[in-house]
């Protein structure tokens, strides 16, 4: 049996702006994964995931066609990485097999929950490293991130990507968007062997490592959000604001440019102060589009770290979800801690996912 896993992330900061081709944005893996196992079956094959509850899924081939039985069901990210990985497979001239596919999270809570932690993009993730071992397909890292982009951007349809990277690349990452557009045009005129092996117009995935001496906190409110939808509200509201969304768009990449410095020279004071900008200017992109980022959960959370200390904002889409805290190793947050748990906030015990495999 094949197994591959992909690592769940959190965004630290640049959200919102880094939807835009080319804006900045630093996100981080965590050691919590989606792990996704392959074994060729005959007939029939079924993907059954731990994450849902509604049963397995049953396909079959119809020639080269993966037909999928039951018509309504919820595994429809993994449905595309598959489709994707298919083509990519038959445009290498490999014989189509059938199989199972067995998917297993750790993102989620033990009630099913979702954290906030990218399970969507890590499955697909996981499930094109899984079907490429399957297929014996040649995979960098850099083509396992396009592929899975492709596949997650066919059922999402908006966003930046930013978790696709971090599940694919690991550890603490620099990420510009790359242009959507141009990839939807590529996907109407060029074949998928053409996209994946060339580059992609403003995408930057780099590496980046923390002071030694930087802790991540993070906080989760209970209370879930859709990215997509808030992503969407967003878009629609600044058309009718341009000028201030073109201000939040400069002072988000001034921000993250000053972060990226701290991180290059390993100035954890640097980095708090750049955390702490960044969530005054998500603030004023809330304020100005009517979309509530900050919730009044999320907000005592982050006034809290801050009064001890800390450096603390909303993580990703906002709307609930996760809020991080960076702070100084030497500095006790155990009061912290228990001041959060006082309030019906619940810090997860997660740690970054520590990169090991270099290959690019």
């Amino acid at each position: 049996m094949i197994t591959a896993k992909a690592p769940g992330k959190l965004y630290i900061a640049g959200e919102y702006a880094v939807v835009e081709p080319g804006y900045p944005s630093i996100i981080v893996a965590l050691d919590q994964f989606v792990t996704v196992q392959i074994e060729q079956s005959e007939g029939f094959g079924k993907i059954v995931s731990h994450q849902y509850q509604d049963g397995a899924v049953r396909w079959r081939r119809n020639g080269d066609q993966m037909v999928i039985d039951n018509r309504d069901n919820t595994f429809s990210y993994i449905i595309s990485a598959i489709s994707i990985t298919e083509e990519y497979a038959q445009s290498l001239g490999k014989p189509m097999k059938v199989y199972d596919l067995f998917v297993n999270s750790q993102l989620d809570s033990p009630n099913g929950r979702k954290y906030g932690l990218g399970s969507s993009a890590a499955v697909t993730v996981a499930t094109i490293k899984a079907l490429c071992q399957f297929y014996n397909l040649p995979l960098t890292k850099a083509k396992l991130f396009k592929l899975a982009a492709i596949a997650h951007l066919d059922v999402q349809g908006n966003g930046s990507l930013g978790d696709i990277a971090a599940s694919v690349y690991g550890g603490w990452i620099e990420y510009r968007s790359f242009d959507r557009e141009w990839l939807m045009s590529m996907r109407n005129t060029a074949g998928l062997l053409d996209i994946i092996n060339q580059p992609w117009p403003d995408l930057k995935i780099t590496q980046l490592t923390p002071p030694k001496e930087l802790k991540l906190i993070i906080g989760w409110t209970g209370s879930p959000a859709s990215t997509s939808h808030l992503v969407d509200k967003v878009t629609i509201k600044k058309s009718s604001n341009r000028e201030a969304y073109l201000k939040f768009l400069s002072a988000s990449k001034q921000c993250i440019e000053s972060l990226l410095i701290g991180f290059n020279n390993g100035i954890i004071e640097q980095i708090e102060s750049g955390i702490l900008e960044n969530r005054h200017i998500l603030n004023a992109l809330s304020e100005f589009t009517q979309v509530q980022i900050e919730t009044p959960m999320l907000k005592r959370m982050c006034d809290i770290a801050v009064n001890h200390g800390a450096a603390a904002k909303s993580s990703g889409a906002g709307g609930g979800d996760c809020g991080i805290v960076i702070i100084d190793d030497n500095v006790d947050s155990n009061a912290l801690i228990k001041d959060w748990q006082s309030e019906d906030i619940t810090p997860l015990p997660l740690k970054v996912h520590e990169v090991v495999d270099v290959k690019s």
